[in-house]
């Protein structure tokens, strides 16, 4: 028994997984292509887009805001939260670009000043180059 599993993000970050099991046709793969091509994950022709859009995740999408936005400022969550939302269009909850935020100052890539109830951000000095595709 033939196996075919097919994964791709859209455009908008979407992730579409496709499964085939069974007899498998040049058709049915071609449809699938087809699919594939039409939702954004096979372009024909590449496009330059802004680095961020790449990112899949919400974490992924943070960190490049981060680190394309907000490379030669300090900052606070809130204003991540307003610019994530902006460039995205999507919300996301204060508290979850908290948590992310932490986790970039727990793997070195910000430092943090200020207390708990109003922390400021800035990239560290040897912060991790993301690599532009």
């Amino acid at each position: 028994m033939r196996r075919l599993k097919i994964e791709f993000y859209d455009d908008s970050g979407c992730r579409h997984s496709i499964s085939l099991e069974g007899p498998l046709t040049r058709d049915k793969i071609a449809r699938i292509l087809d699919y594939a091509e039409l939702m954004g994950g096979l372009a024909s022709t590449p496009t330059s887009r802004v680095p961020s859009q790449h990112a899949r995740t919400k974490l992924e999408r943070v960190r490049d805001l981060v680190l394309h936005r907000l490379r030669e400022a300090t900052f606070f969550s809130d204003e991540v939260r307003d610019l994530y939302q902006d460039f995205f269009g999507e919300p996301i909850p204060l508290t979850t670009v908290a948590t992310y935020l932490a986790r970039f100052v727990d793997r070195g890539l910000l430092h943090r000043s200020g207390s708990s109830g109003r922390w400021r951000y800035a990239i560290a000095e040897r912060a991790p180059r993301v690599q532009v595709e």
